[in-house]
């Protein structure tokens, strides 16, 4: 845009010009104000890192989230296959009984600040499998704390990246008094089993047969070997 006194005015004036910015002396244009609150919640949203996980079909859209057409390092998102390096974990997926608790454990050992982001319907109340599965759990936020639902079967990759946006405001809104206090109201124990422990029934012992150690007598014969003396021996208690 170009400002000018009149029209025989030859001075103009470029609101946003093209050129570098200069670094000047005024001292309201090199020092930025802030607080530590805004400083250490603008790096945490700047730099998500999701864990790199999936269970169920949710993952493919996740996947292609991760793709060029979607490209979502453009958020500072970094998928990590470590939980230990990983502040963000995406339920992609179906939770089963006999797998909670491995995510239990997967996000025990992630570091905080952590959140979770649970996607697709099967995560948040079970989905298809509320009604006649017995071992789908109904929402995975009887097992962890959830930051922000992403509801579908599945959700598109332009969801997660809404969810995504969603999750950074809210970060961008907290405080570090505030995030010591909130504590999880739901938590999974696991229960230790009553069962007896059975001796397996194949422990490679008929290997170690005196059979298996030798050919048989009538193809020891055959190709003119010796005849072992494991064979003699039931030979002669046969007769």
């Amino acid at each position: 845009m170009v400002v000018g006194s009149s029209k025989t005015d030859m001075t103009q004036n470029l609101i946003n010009p093209v050129e570098r910015p200069q670094v000047t002396n005024e001292l309201s244009e090199n020092v930025i104000l802030t607080t530590v609150e805004d400083l250490y919640n603008w790096a945490k949203l700047s730099s998500l890192w999701p864990l790199l996980y999936g269970t169920a079909c949710c993952f493919i859209e996740f996947a292609a989230l991760i793709g060029s057409r979607f490209d979502f390092d453009r958020f500072g998102l970094v998928p990590r296959s470590s939980p230990r390096q990983a502040d963000l974990l995406i339920t992609a997926g179906t939770i089963t009984m006999k797998y909670a608790p491995a995510l239990v454990r997967l996000y025990e050992q992630m570091p905080e600040p952590k959140y979770v982001i649970a996607m697709g319907a099967c995560t948040i109340t079970g989905g298809m499998f509320s009604m006649d599965s017995p071992s789908a759990v109904r929402g995975v936020d009887k097992l962890i704390p959830v930051d922000v639902y992403i509801p579908g079967c599945p959700p598109r990759p332009e969801a997660i990246i809404d969810a995504i946006i969603k999750l950074r405001k809210k970060i961008a809104n907290e405080t570090i008094q505030e995030r010591s206090k909130i504590t999880q109201t739901h938590r999974y124990y696991q229960v230790a089993h009553k069962m007896k422990v059975v001796e397996p029934i194949l422990t490679g012992q008929y290997l170690q047969s005196e059979t298996r150690q030798a050919p048989p007598k009538a193809l020891a014969e055959a190709y003119g070997m010796p005849v072992p003396a494991a064979l003699e021996g039931e030979q002669q208690e046969e007769v």
